[in-house]
């Protein structure tokens, strides 16, 4: 079941910002958490300095001393959107600096996550002075301590929340560290670098490393924001005001034609319009493009089409990742139809009630769909959901996604103290976890953990509700109003706008057999609607729940509704 709720917004603060110059309707739908006009200000001088991020002078000070001395510099990705991402904007930066660097991305079916023995075993094949990790390392106790005994120094650069004991690094940048005062928690790992990169800058320019008689020309990092906006929407981090400006700068560098070579290419690999670029072209058409490499390949591959300069290696390179992207859909789309299988034998078993938590396992299933398959079954049930995959030796490797009510590695980390040794490694955040069992075990943890989702989850908390800011004036349906709300800056923890109104349905057809086609009415308005993978077939009358769009057919541009949620209503 689905609840609609709208949002609160203060009639005062809206008030306010109507007379700092807001139109209304942003007035409106930016008021939750929106005080002052100068908070939806994304010029580049309104960004936080990297001053204020502790331990990025230090780190610049660690670089800069490396490139002074030619030495080699490794940088350790991950294998999402987001390190892929980090570590091609440190490649492009560093090398833009002077420096001697290059990458390593861990295989994740074979070394796992972040900076482990093992990996540092592999880097010191390269023969680094000093490594480099971006978008992980702050958990890698071991790995650190590896490179210590190897000679290696090394420089930690993550977003993720640091656990109880830290890598005794060289140095550490991460917003999160308990000591760190930088406002903006929420910067994704390439967000991370970015600053980094801007604190190296500042750092050589004191050392008149730049300029007349160097021979080195002083870069101009706001070129990579592009790169920056694309890793911060693709990681879903919550957008506060200093990731608005990071991404609302990165867009309109795209938009005016200012990308990367790799990233026109993915552009064009997903038929998108660089003109008209968007967060939902950068979460949802471009980052799993990227992401498909880590997930089926090597994310070498992804790094390598976003540090080429090459337009005709870039195209190559995108084709190659939309095929994946392609193999990929094809891959999720015969396990969520597995899953679903699963779900029904389940909830048929507990006569047609959800348990509080699931858990699904096929031994066919890819280890690098597990947590996409996760999050659709947890979408379309709200409820916590593992999904797992064969690892190696007897052993099973899940990934999991929550609903707000239960904090995902919480709720581990309780399994783990009632029934000791049933997890073999887990780790994660509220929303998102992975772990590791022995396959003999799935079934007693499936059974735990639908137990303590039963104690952690309230009632109210299995109900999913969506919040939408009302209904829109009948004047606000036009092409001029959904150009507006495509301008602002939209994303995780600033929803793009949603309304609900009432409407008479006067056609309906499906297209693909998934999707469903609407003419509503209401008033003496018509609109075209549609909804996506839908599940019910509407009434004569519906209450929807709605994103204003722009529908582009031959060249004929009209307002559209994209559904999100439908409920019948009495004639």
């Amino acid at each position: 079941m689905t609840q609609l709720r709208s949002r609160p917004v203060s009639q005062r603060v809206q008030w306010q910002l109507e007379q700092q110059g807001l139109h209304p309707l942003l007035a409106r739908v930016a008021g939750r958490g929106i005080v002052a006009r100068s908070e939806l200000d994304y010029e580049f001088s309104s960004l936080l300095l990297p001053t204020r991020l502790t331990n990025a002078a230090a780190a610049a000070v660690i670089l800069a001393d490396a490139i002074a001395d030619r030495q080699r510099i490794l940088i350790v990705a991950d294998y999402d959107c987001d390190g892929a991402t980090a570590c091609a904007l440190g490649i492009r930066a560093l090398r833009a600096c002077g420096a001697t660097v290059d990458y390593l991305v861990p295989n994740r079916f074979t070394y796992g996550y972040g900076l482990s023995p093992d990996i540092v075993d592999l880097a010191a094949s390269r023969k680094p002075a000093l490594i480099v990790t971006v978008d992980n390392g702050i958990a890698s106790v071991d790995g650190v301590a590896r490179a210590r005994q190897l000679g290696i120094a090394t420089l930690i650069t993550d977003h993720h929340l640091p656990g109880d004991e830290l890598p005794a690094a060289d140095c550490i940048v991460n917003p999160n560290l308990p000591a760190c005062a930088f406002p903006s928690k929420c910067l994704a790992g390439v967000g991370v670098m970015f600053y980094v990169m801007l604190a190296l800058r500042a750092e050589l320019r004191n050392r008149n490393w730049f300029g007349a008689g160097s021979g080195r020309s002083e870069p101009n990092l706001a070129n990579l924001l592009d790169l920056v906006a694309l890793g911060t929407v693709a990681d879903v981090v919550s957008l506060d005001h200093n990731n608005r400006v990071l991404v609302s700068q990165g867009l309109q560098r795209i938009r005016q034609g200012r990308l990367t070579p790799g990233l026109r290419a993915l552009f064009g690999a997903a038929g998108r319009n660089p003109a008209q670029a968007s967060s939902f072209d950068l979460g949802f058409m471009i980052g799993p493009r990227l992401n498909a490499a880590g997930r089926l390949s090597d994310m070498s591959l992804g790094i390598e089409c976003l540090i080429t300069d090459d337009q005709g290696r870039a195209l190559h390179i995108a084709q190659q990742l939309d095929a994946l992207n392609r193999e990929r859909r094809e891959i999720e789309a015969g396990m969520q139809e597995q899953a679903l299988l699963q779900v029904a034998k389940a909830a048929a078993d507990l006569e047609g009630e959800p348990a509080a938590a699931v858990s699904l396992f096929d031994p066919d299933w890819h280890q690098g769909v597990v947590g996409i398959v996760a999050a659709r079954i947890k979408e379309r049930l709200h409820r916590p959901v593992f999904a797992f995959a064969r690892g190696d030796a007897g052993e099973i490797k899940g990934s999991g996604r929550s609903i707000p009510g239960l904090h995902l590695r919480d709720a581990l980390d309780l399994v783990c103290k009632r029934a000791p040794g049933l997890l073999l490694r887990f780790g994660g955040h509220a929303m998102a976890a992975g772990l590791t069992l022995r396959e003999s075990d799935f079934a007693r943890f499936r059974e735990r953990f639908a137990q303590v989702a039963e104690e952690l989850l309230a009632p109210a908390d299995r109900t999913r509700t969506l919040e939408t800011d009302g209904g829109l004036e009948s004047a606000y349906f036009s092409i001029a109003t959904a150009r507006l709300l495509e301008a602002e800056v939209w994303g995780q923890g600033f929803p793009a706008p949603l309304f609900e109104d009432e409407f008479a349905v006067e056609s309906q057809r499906i297209l693909k057999d998934k999707h469903l086609k609407l003419r509503l009415r209401k008033g003496m308005q018509q609109f075209e609607a549609i909804q996506f993978n839908f599940r019910m077939a509407p009434g004569n009358h519906i209450r929807a729940a709605y994103r204003l769009a722009i529908n582009d057919f031959n060249g004929v541009q009209t307002p559209q509704l994209m559904i999100e949620h439908i409920e019948n209503r009495p004639a």
